[in-house]
Protein backbone atom coordinates (compact mmCIF):
# COMPACT_ATOMS: atom_id res chain seq x y z
CA UNK A 1 0.00 0.00 0.00
CA UNK A 2 2.83 2.37 0.87
CA UNK A 3 4.51 1.86 -2.51
CA UNK A 4 1.21 2.54 -4.29
CA UNK A 5 0.67 5.70 -2.24
CA UNK A 6 4.19 7.01 -2.90
CA UNK A 7 3.84 6.19 -6.60
CA UNK A 8 0.56 8.12 -6.63
CA UNK A 9 2.22 11.13 -5.00
CA UNK A 10 4.89 11.13 -7.67
CA UNK A 11 2.58 10.72 -10.65
CA UNK A 12 -0.76 12.26 -9.70
CA UNK A 13 -1.12 16.00 -9.24
CA UNK A 14 -4.49 15.67 -7.46
CA UNK A 15 -2.88 13.53 -4.74
CA UNK A 16 -0.12 16.09 -4.28
CA UNK A 17 -2.75 18.80 -3.81
CA UNK A 18 -4.60 16.58 -1.36
CA UNK A 19 -1.46 15.91 0.69
CA UNK A 20 -0.48 19.58 0.96
CA UNK A 21 -4.03 20.65 1.81
CA UNK A 22 -4.47 17.86 4.38
CA UNK A 23 -1.24 18.68 6.20
CA UNK A 24 -1.95 22.42 6.30
CA UNK A 25 -5.52 21.91 7.49
CA UNK A 26 -4.38 19.44 10.16
CA UNK A 27 -1.82 21.91 11.50
CA UNK A 28 -4.27 24.82 11.49
CA UNK A 29 -7.14 22.88 13.07
CA UNK A 30 -4.84 21.64 15.82
CA UNK A 31 -3.63 25.14 16.65
CA UNK A 32 -7.08 26.72 16.69
CA UNK A 33 -8.56 23.73 18.50
CA UNK A 34 -6.19 24.40 21.40
CA UNK A 35 -8.00 27.65 22.22
CA UNK A 36 -11.38 26.06 21.54
CA UNK A 37 -10.65 23.35 24.12
CA UNK A 38 -9.29 25.76 26.74
CA UNK A 39 -12.31 28.07 26.37
CA UNK A 40 -14.79 25.17 26.43
CA UNK A 41 -16.14 26.23 23.03
CA UNK A 42 -16.40 22.82 21.40
CA UNK A 43 -20.13 23.33 20.87
CA UNK A 44 -19.41 26.69 19.26
CA UNK A 45 -17.06 24.98 16.84
CA UNK A 46 -19.78 22.48 15.99
CA UNK A 47 -22.34 25.25 15.48
CA UNK A 48 -20.15 27.37 13.19
CA UNK A 49 -18.99 24.37 11.16
CA UNK A 50 -22.63 23.58 10.39
CA UNK A 51 -23.66 27.21 10.04
CA UNK A 52 -21.49 27.57 6.94
CA UNK A 53 -23.70 25.06 5.12
CA UNK A 54 -26.40 27.53 3.95
CA UNK A 55 -23.65 29.91 2.84
CA UNK A 56 -22.11 27.18 0.72
CA UNK A 57 -25.47 26.27 -0.82
CA UNK A 58 -26.34 29.90 -1.52
CA UNK A 59 -22.94 30.54 -3.08
CA UNK A 60 -23.45 27.56 -5.35
CA UNK A 61 -26.86 28.87 -6.41
CA UNK A 62 -25.45 32.34 -7.13
CA UNK A 63 -22.43 30.99 -8.96
CA UNK A 64 -19.85 32.60 -6.66
CA UNK A 65 -16.94 31.07 -4.75
CA UNK A 66 -18.18 28.73 -2.03
CA UNK A 67 -15.73 30.16 0.47
CA UNK A 68 -17.36 33.60 0.32
CA UNK A 69 -20.81 32.45 1.40
CA UNK A 70 -19.39 30.07 3.99
CA UNK A 71 -17.32 32.79 5.67
CA UNK A 72 -20.23 35.27 5.72
CA UNK A 73 -22.70 32.80 7.24
CA UNK A 74 -20.14 31.52 9.75
CA UNK A 75 -19.45 35.04 10.99
CA UNK A 76 -23.17 35.85 11.13
CA UNK A 77 -23.83 32.71 13.17
CA UNK A 78 -21.07 33.49 15.68
CA UNK A 79 -22.36 37.05 16.07
CA UNK A 80 -25.94 35.86 16.62
CA UNK A 81 -24.88 33.34 19.25
CA UNK A 82 -22.78 35.90 21.14
CA UNK A 83 -25.50 38.56 20.87
CA UNK A 84 -28.18 36.28 22.29
CA UNK A 85 -25.90 35.15 25.10
CA UNK A 86 -24.81 38.65 26.09
CA UNK A 87 -28.20 40.38 25.80
CA UNK A 88 -30.56 37.91 27.48
CA UNK A 89 -30.80 35.35 30.27
CA UNK A 90 -30.36 32.60 27.67
CA UNK A 91 -27.21 30.58 28.31
CA UNK A 92 -24.55 29.96 25.72
CA UNK A 93 -25.38 26.32 25.00
CA UNK A 94 -29.04 27.22 24.42
CA UNK A 95 -28.11 30.04 22.04
CA UNK A 96 -25.82 27.65 20.18
CA UNK A 97 -28.58 25.04 19.92
CA UNK A 98 -31.08 27.53 18.52
CA UNK A 99 -28.66 29.01 15.99
CA UNK A 100 -27.12 25.70 15.00
CA UNK A 101 -30.44 23.98 14.30
CA UNK A 102 -31.92 26.92 12.39
CA UNK A 103 -28.87 27.42 10.17
CA UNK A 104 -28.67 23.68 9.52
CA UNK A 105 -32.36 23.60 8.57
CA UNK A 106 -31.83 26.56 6.25
CA UNK A 107 -28.88 24.78 4.68
CA UNK A 108 -30.94 21.65 4.03
CA UNK A 109 -33.67 23.73 2.34
CA UNK A 110 -31.14 25.57 0.18
CA UNK A 111 -29.47 22.30 -0.79
CA UNK A 112 -32.82 21.06 -2.05
CA UNK A 113 -33.32 24.26 -4.02
CA UNK A 114 -29.81 24.09 -5.50
CA UNK A 115 -30.58 20.83 -7.32
CA UNK A 116 -26.96 19.71 -7.25
CA UNK A 117 -26.51 17.10 -4.54
CA UNK A 118 -23.17 15.83 -5.88
CA UNK A 119 -21.04 18.89 -5.22
CA UNK A 120 -22.82 19.76 -1.99
CA UNK A 121 -22.45 16.16 -0.78
CA UNK A 122 -18.71 16.68 -1.00
CA UNK A 123 -19.07 19.81 1.12
CA UNK A 124 -20.97 17.84 3.75
CA UNK A 125 -18.55 14.92 3.97
CA UNK A 126 -15.41 16.22 2.30
CA UNK A 127 -13.57 15.21 -0.87
CA UNK A 128 -9.99 16.28 -0.49
CA UNK A 129 -8.96 14.21 -3.52
CA UNK A 130 -10.92 16.67 -5.65
CA UNK A 131 -9.02 19.76 -4.44
CA UNK A 132 -8.02 21.97 -7.37
CA UNK A 133 -4.94 24.19 -7.52
CA UNK A 134 -7.01 27.30 -6.78
CA UNK A 135 -8.60 25.62 -3.75
CA UNK A 136 -5.22 24.52 -2.45
CA UNK A 137 -3.73 28.00 -2.74
CA UNK A 138 -6.78 29.51 -1.07
CA UNK A 139 -6.46 26.99 1.75
CA UNK A 140 -2.78 27.85 2.13
CA UNK A 141 -3.59 31.57 2.17
CA UNK A 142 -6.37 31.30 4.75
CA UNK A 143 -4.34 28.93 6.93
CA UNK A 144 -1.38 31.29 6.80
CA UNK A 145 -3.65 34.17 7.82
CA UNK A 146 -5.08 32.15 10.71
CA UNK A 147 -1.68 31.07 12.03
CA UNK A 148 -0.41 34.63 11.64
CA UNK A 149 -3.33 36.00 13.68
CA UNK A 150 -2.75 33.40 16.40
CA UNK A 151 0.90 34.40 16.61
CA UNK A 152 0.16 38.13 16.55
CA UNK A 153 -2.51 38.01 19.26
CA UNK A 154 -1.12 35.06 21.20
CA UNK A 155 -0.66 36.83 24.54
CA UNK A 156 -4.12 38.35 24.48
CA UNK A 157 -5.74 35.05 23.55
CA UNK A 158 -3.78 33.31 26.28
CA UNK A 159 -4.84 35.69 29.04
CA UNK A 160 -8.47 35.94 27.97
CA UNK A 161 -8.66 32.15 27.72
CA UNK A 162 -7.49 31.51 31.28
CA UNK A 163 -8.66 34.55 33.22
CA UNK A 164 -11.05 36.85 31.32
CA UNK A 165 -11.91 38.73 34.52
CA UNK A 166 -8.27 39.63 35.17
CA UNK A 167 -7.84 40.50 31.50
CA UNK A 168 -10.79 42.88 31.70
CA UNK A 169 -9.41 44.61 34.80
CA UNK A 170 -6.12 45.06 32.93
CA UNK A 171 -7.94 46.89 30.17
CA UNK A 172 -7.66 44.08 27.64
CA UNK A 173 -10.65 44.08 25.23
CA UNK A 174 -12.05 40.64 26.07
CA UNK A 175 -14.92 40.95 23.59
CA UNK A 176 -12.48 41.75 20.79
CA UNK A 177 -10.52 38.56 21.41
CA UNK A 178 -13.72 36.55 21.63
CA UNK A 179 -14.95 37.75 18.24
CA UNK A 180 -11.43 37.41 16.83
CA UNK A 181 -11.40 33.76 17.81
CA UNK A 182 -14.88 33.27 16.35
CA UNK A 183 -13.69 34.80 13.09
CA UNK A 184 -10.64 32.52 13.09
CA UNK A 185 -12.87 29.54 13.85
CA UNK A 186 -15.05 30.43 10.87
CA UNK A 187 -12.03 30.65 8.56
CA UNK A 188 -10.77 27.27 9.74
CA UNK A 189 -14.19 25.70 9.26
CA UNK A 190 -14.21 26.96 5.69
CA UNK A 191 -10.74 25.61 4.90
CA UNK A 192 -11.55 22.20 6.41
CA UNK A 193 -14.64 21.75 4.24
CA UNK A 194 -12.63 20.23 1.41
CA UNK A 195 -10.91 17.65 3.62
CA UNK A 196 -13.45 16.36 6.13
CA UNK A 197 -16.64 18.27 5.22
CA UNK A 198 -18.85 20.42 7.42
CA UNK A 199 -20.18 17.38 9.29
CA UNK A 200 -16.78 16.29 10.65
CA UNK A 201 -14.95 19.62 11.01
CA UNK A 202 -15.56 19.80 14.76
CA UNK A 203 -13.71 16.50 15.20
CA UNK A 204 -10.54 17.89 13.61
CA UNK A 205 -10.82 21.00 15.75
CA UNK A 206 -11.34 19.17 19.02
CA UNK A 207 -9.73 15.72 18.86
CA UNK A 208 -6.06 16.62 18.16
CA UNK A 209 -6.20 19.41 20.75
CA UNK A 210 -7.83 17.11 23.31
CA UNK A 211 -5.12 14.52 22.69
CA UNK A 212 -2.41 17.12 23.17
CA UNK A 213 -4.12 18.35 26.36
CA UNK A 214 -3.50 14.95 27.97
CA UNK A 215 0.26 15.42 27.74
CA UNK A 216 1.12 19.12 27.36
CA UNK A 217 2.52 21.10 30.26
CA UNK A 218 2.24 24.55 28.67
CA UNK A 219 0.11 26.30 26.11
CA UNK A 220 2.91 26.54 23.58
CA UNK A 221 3.65 22.86 23.99
CA UNK A 222 -0.04 22.06 23.54
CA UNK A 223 -0.20 24.21 20.39
CA UNK A 224 2.72 22.46 18.71
CA UNK A 225 1.64 19.01 19.86
CA UNK A 226 -1.96 19.51 18.68
CA UNK A 227 -0.76 20.78 15.31
CA UNK A 228 1.58 17.81 14.97
CA UNK A 229 -1.18 15.34 15.83
CA UNK A 230 -3.53 17.07 13.40
CA UNK A 231 -0.96 16.89 10.59
CA UNK A 232 -0.10 13.25 11.33
CA UNK A 233 -3.78 12.27 11.45
CA UNK A 234 -4.33 13.98 8.10
CA UNK A 235 -1.33 12.23 6.52
CA UNK A 236 -2.24 8.76 7.78
CA UNK A 237 -5.94 9.29 7.04
CA UNK A 238 -5.13 10.31 3.48
CA UNK A 239 -2.85 7.29 3.09
CA UNK A 240 -5.48 4.85 4.38
CA UNK A 241 -8.35 6.44 2.49
CA UNK A 242 -6.49 6.47 -0.83
CA UNK A 243 -4.93 3.03 -0.44
CA UNK A 244 -8.08 1.25 0.75
CA UNK A 245 -10.49 3.25 -1.42
CA UNK A 246 -12.35 4.68 1.58
CA UNK A 247 -13.74 8.13 2.32
CA UNK A 248 -10.61 10.15 3.06
CA UNK A 249 -12.33 12.68 5.34
CA UNK A 250 -13.77 9.96 7.54
CA UNK A 251 -10.40 8.14 7.55
CA UNK A 252 -8.68 11.31 8.80
CA UNK A 253 -11.21 11.75 11.60
CA UNK A 254 -11.04 8.11 12.69
CA UNK A 255 -7.24 8.27 12.69
CA UNK A 256 -7.34 11.31 14.96
CA UNK A 257 -9.82 9.51 17.22
CA UNK A 258 -7.53 6.48 17.41
CA UNK A 259 -4.66 8.73 18.52
CA UNK A 260 -6.90 10.16 21.24
CA UNK A 261 -7.93 6.70 22.48
CA UNK A 262 -4.31 5.57 22.65
CA UNK A 263 -3.31 8.76 24.44
CA UNK A 264 -6.23 8.38 26.84
CA UNK A 265 -5.16 4.86 27.76
CA UNK A 266 -1.51 5.71 28.44
CA UNK A 267 -1.89 9.20 29.84
CA UNK A 268 -1.60 9.77 33.59
CA UNK A 269 -3.74 12.89 33.33
CA UNK A 270 -7.09 11.28 32.60
CA UNK A 271 -8.36 12.44 35.98
CA UNK A 272 -7.06 15.73 37.29
CA UNK A 273 -7.99 18.90 39.10
CA UNK A 274 -7.26 22.42 37.92
CA UNK A 275 -4.10 22.39 40.02
CA UNK A 276 -2.84 19.27 38.22
CA UNK A 277 -4.03 20.28 34.77
CA UNK A 278 -3.01 23.15 32.55
CA UNK A 279 -3.16 26.34 34.55
CA UNK A 280 -2.29 29.92 33.83
CA UNK A 281 0.70 29.79 36.18
CA UNK A 282 2.30 27.26 33.87
CA UNK A 283 2.40 29.69 30.96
Amino acid sequence: MLVRFIDGLINYHFLQNALISALVIGITCGAVGTFIILRSLSLMGDAISHAVLPGVALSFMLGINLFIGAIVFGLVASFIISFIKENSVIKGDTAIGITFSSFLALGVILIGMANSSTDLFHILFGNILAVQDSDMWLTLGISGLVLGLLGLFFKGLLLTSFDPVLAKTMGIPVSFYHYLLMGILTLVSVTAMQSVGTILIVSMLVTPAATAYLFAKSLKQMLFLASGIGATSSLLGLFLGYSLNMAVGSSIVLTATLFFLLAFLISKRRIFTKEKGLGKNQF
